[in-house]
């Protein structure tokens, strides 16, 4: 009876899976133009501008992010500054993934060998004209894998939201909870629906790393192949003395 219950509340699961949707879409959004900023920021040779990022990437990871919601939706208000329970949680969810990916983004771009820079200054190319098409393409595909693993933790850090009285899949199945007195069918029901949103967008993160890497010029390996290529068996030559 208590699972007949939890299936005709299904709709209403729903619901919050197209808010969890909503805020992890709007705050990744944000958190790969502000990963870009900061990142550009630390690598800058102008000090207040180094300084000013490594401010912002070292409190958003340095303080709770539990905290810094009860700031943005409770705290600013009295500042004048009043956020609605959406905006101040893709404000902090977005803040606090671009803070951390903004040390991938770094590392990838410092990853790019330094001579290919060097000979885009001898060549006389313009800083922007190296970035986009000499650092970028081998930049980007280094990012886009742990780029995807973001955004599937963004996916489950959307409950923090429900401090601030979002209700995203997790509020709505504590409400649900709360009423019919039954928590392992409807957190069953909850998991599964996490794990489906978890594949799916994995899918998706796997779809845009071939994108890019066509972009980039790289090969593309087809996914048959990477489930069934084996290592290839060393040559004879290899064990002549």
């Amino acid at each position: 009876m208590a699972g007949e219950s939890t299936f005709v509340y299904l709709p209403y699961l729903m619901g919050g899976v197209v808010t969890t949707l909503q805020i992890t879409a709007l705050a990744m959004l944000l958190a790969l133009p502000v990963s870009f900023l900061l990142a550009l920021g630390r690598m800058s040779s102008f000090a207040p501008a180094r300084w000013g990022a490594g401010f912002v990437i070292e409190l958003f990871r340095g303080t709770s992010a539990v905290v810094q919601l009860f700031w943005a939706f409770y705290v600013l208000p009295f500042f004048g500054v009043e956020l609605s329970p959406l905006a101040a949680g893709v404000l902090v969810l977005g803040l606090n993934e671009g803070s951390y990916f903004s040390e991938v983004v770094r590392a990838s771009l410092k990853s790019i060998v330094a001579g290919q820079r060097e000979a885009a200054v001898a060549l006389h190319l313009p800083r922007f004209y190296t970035f986009r098409r000499i650092v970028l393409p081998q930049a980007l595909p280094i990012m886009v894998p742990p780029f995807g693993n973001a955004a599937v933790l963004m996916l489950k850090f959307t409950a923090l939201t429900s401090l601030v009285t979002i209700q995203e899949l997790s509020f709505r199945a504590g409400l649900l909870r709360s009423n019919l007195g039954v928590s392992s069918d409807i957190y069953g029901v909850v998991l599964a629906i996490y794990f489906a949103l978890a594949v799916g967008m994995a899918s998706l993160v796997w779809l845009a790393e071939r994108a890019v890497n066509r972009w980039a010029g790289r090969e593309v390996i087809p996914w048959r192949e990477l489930t069934s290529r084996r290592a290839s068996p060393a040559p004879k030559w290899a064990f002549r003395r």
